[in-house]
């Protein structure tokens, strides 16, 4: 089972510590920290429960998910009253596998903010108060703006176009995961979406004439009407605007897909499936969606010299891209090494720190060449 969860999640976006026994795995927490740990209940030398309660010492917040073999109340009842995230049986299915990973891993990460906030405003407690983070979420969307980074086609030596990735100036939600994650939490995605939307439509103005602006879509945003309206700031401009939706969200709960698509495209929309190969929703969303756009995922580039593996997915996921009939960019392009490995695999469009971080101006050629 230890082997089969290393296997499952192991990807270039997830690296997996194993150990044998309770003990090993103590040694590596005091050692790391962790965004999801799964155990056995039955376990040499320490059961899974009293690991779940020697780990609470090291990190109240890290998710445990506990698997078993043989259910029983007593143990389900002690494994939350310690806090653990899930109670899975055997079999595990690879898909439960990988959808609880990915809950826990957004758990963690809100556990986070919620301390900072909570410490922020002086509260002891681990936990903020969710009146605090819903004014400290008001204050962000007031001082909110955007940054770009230039996306850049290698053969033809131009900015093809721009990403437009969120800040704010609220010091307790500055970055773009953290607006997320309070607005997940708080469950106002849509009002983060609008503001952004608004705020790219804004800026479009001073953005050089023919680039294209990529802007991310959470997929909960696919059901709010207001993106559909022609006459909202950002479809009028929509002939310009490449809406990404990340593969590492999935869209499974987003009702009438294939319509909603439509509908966006026929206002003059293109599409973008954004992190592909990040290894949590595979292509199913690429499926779903058929893209004009691609957009790899940066631990692909990341990973080029330490793993041969990636030049073979990067091929692949080309090949597959032009076969039917879709762009593609590279993203988290550092090095030259890195983008000259690319173009020699096929890769043109390009989007990393080796041409220009984000900036809050749009960053011309001659700036990132």
């Amino acid at each position: 089972m230890r082997r089969f969860i290393e296997k499952v999640l192991t990807s270039p976006a997830c690296t997996v510590d194993s150990a044998g026994d309770g003990a090993q795995a103590l040694a590596l927490l005091r050692e790391n920290s962790y965004e999801v740990i799964f155990t056995d209940i039955s376990m040499p030398g320490m059961s899974g429960l009293e690991f779940l309660r020697a780990v609470r010492e090291f990190d109240p917040d890290v998710p445990v998910v506990l698997v078993t073999g043989s259910p029983a109340l007593e143990t389900a009842i002690e494994a939350v009253e310690h806090g653990a995230f899930r109670y899975l049986l055997k079999p595990v299915a690879i898909q439960d596998l990988k959808s609880v990973t990915e809950r826990a891993i957004r758990l963690h990460a809100i556990s986070r903010l919620k301390r900072t906030l909570g410490e922020g405003t002086g509260h002891a407690a681990p936990v903020a108060d969710p009146v605090a983070l819903g004014n400290a979420f008001d204050r962000a969307l007031q001082n909110l703006y955007m940054v770009y980074q230039p996306i850049v086609s290698s053969k033809e030596r131009r900015v093809f176009g721009y990403e437009g990735l969120v800040r704010s100036s609220e010091s307790q939600l500055s970055t773009a995961a953290e607006l997320l994650l309070a607005a997940e939490q708080l469950e106002r995605v849509r009002d983060l979406g609008r503001a952004v939307r608004r705020r790219v439509a804004e800026d479009a103005a001073r953005a050089p004439a023919g680039s294209v602006l990529f802007v991310n879509l959470h997929p909960l945003e696919l059901e709010d009407e207001s993106l559909y309206l022609a006459s909202s700031p950002l479809g009028q401009i929509a002939n310009r605007v490449v809406l990404e939706v990340t593969e590492r969200a999935s869209l499974e709960g987003v009702r009438d897909i294939d319509a909603r698509v439509s509908r966006l495209r026929a206002m003059g929309f293109k599409l973008a499936v954004d992190d592909l190969g990040a290894a949590y929703s595979g292509l199913s969303t690429l499926a779903r969606i058929e893209p004009d756009i691609v957009k790899l995922d940066m631990f692909l580039a990341r990973g080029l010299s330490a793993k041969s593996a990636n030049k073979a997915v990067i091929r692949s996921m080309v090949q597959l891209c032009l076969e039917l009939g879709m762009g593609f960019v590279c993203e988290g392009v550092e090095t030259g090494a890195q983008r000259d490995t690319m173009i020699d695999l096929g890769c043109d469009l390009f989007q990393g720190y080796l041409y220009s971080r984000p900036e809050r101006e749009f960053q011309l050629m001659s700036a990132v060449a």
